[in-house]
This record gives C-alpha cells, sequence and structure tokens, in this order.
C-alpha cells in the first residue's frame, strides 16, 4: 500500500516547503504533529484510516485525537487533517502553501 503521509511530505518539498516533521507541539503531553511550520502555527496531521493498524478508527482514538486536535487549537495552531484523497489530487499541499504563506504575512505585520 502507498504511503500518503510520505508522498505528501514530498510534494511539500517539492513547492518548497520544509516542515518539521513528528513536531512535538505540546509542553506536558507527548503529542506530535506529522508535519508542522511552528513559527507559523500550521500543522498537518495524515488521517491513515485505511491502514489495519490505524488507531483513528477505534473510540479511544478518535477521542484522543479530539483532545489533541481542540488542545492545539488553543494554543493558536490551524490543524489540517488529510486524506489519501486529499494528498492524491494536489489539494492538501495547496492548501498548505497558502496557510504557511498566510502565517509569514501575519507574522511580518
Amino acid at each position: 500500500m502507498r504511503n500518503y503521509r510520505d508522498e505528501l511530505l514530498f510534494q511539500m518539498r517539492a513547492v518548497g516547503l520544509n516542515p518539521k516533521t513528528e513536531h512535538r507541539f505540546h509542553p506536558t503531553r507527548r503529542w506530535r504533529f506529522d508535519m508542522c511550520f511552528p513559527d507559523q502555527k500550521v500543522a498537518c496531521e495524515y488521517e491513515g484510516i485505511h491502514s489495519k493498524k490505524s488507531r483513528h478508527l477505534t473510540i479511544g482514538g478518535f477521542i484522543e485525537d479530539c483532545s489533541k486536535y481542540n488542545s492545539a487549537a488553543a494554543m493558536g495552531y490551524h490543524v489540517f487533517r488529510f486524506t489519501a484523497k486529499d494528498v492524491k489530487s494536489g489539494e492538501a499541499v495547496k492548501m498548505i502553501e497558502k496557510a504557511v504563506e498566510r502565517g509569514r504575512q501575519v507574522r511580518t505585520k
């Protein structure tokens, strides 16, 4: 099976974006973002729901994801969640490009 998380990272790098991977963003929890632009507070999560070992499909995993994403939002992060369809179509990288650029513009004002 194709690894769309790696594909998204490849696409980002191809357009000149260099996210931090497995970025630990919370001061006390061990939560990590798949890809992150900490200065712009933009994070990307690939939701690999087609994997047989995906914790996103369990009730506990879903509840933990909600806590993680809500805490990130409270800390000012914009969290984008993508599926294989978003990566294959190129929509994921387009959204991230826009969000990172917007974050850079906000920081320079």
